[in-house]
């Protein structure tokens, strides 16, 4: 792949088990970012040069970046925050 991880799909169950959930991003600052789950995969290991963004309180890697790649197992273009775009196009 792309990104020196490794992942495991529908980590959190199908999507009627969808949540939603406030994260501590502190590359984006305050407030928390709602991040709205939906057959979200985890990420399970990551590899040199990866860094991780931020993590569900159980300590699952839900966001990270590896130079100028991002992923998230959550959707942020189903909020009104605009700061992970932001963050993407600033990379």
């Amino acid at each position: 792949g792309l990104m020196d991880v490794a992942v495991r799909r529908n980590a959190f169950g199908r999507q009627v088990e969808s949540f939603e959930a406030d994260l501590e991003v502190p590359a984006l600052g305050e407030p928390p970012f709602h991040a709205v789950f939906i057959r979200a995969p985890v990420v399970t290991s990551i590899g040199e040069g990866v860094e991780v963004l931020t993590r569900l309180e159980g300590g699952a890697i839900v966001a990270v970046r590896q130079g100028n790649l991002l992923a998230t197992a959550f959707h942020p273009e189903l909020t009104d925050d605009e700061r992970f775009h932001r963050y993407f196009l600033n990379l």
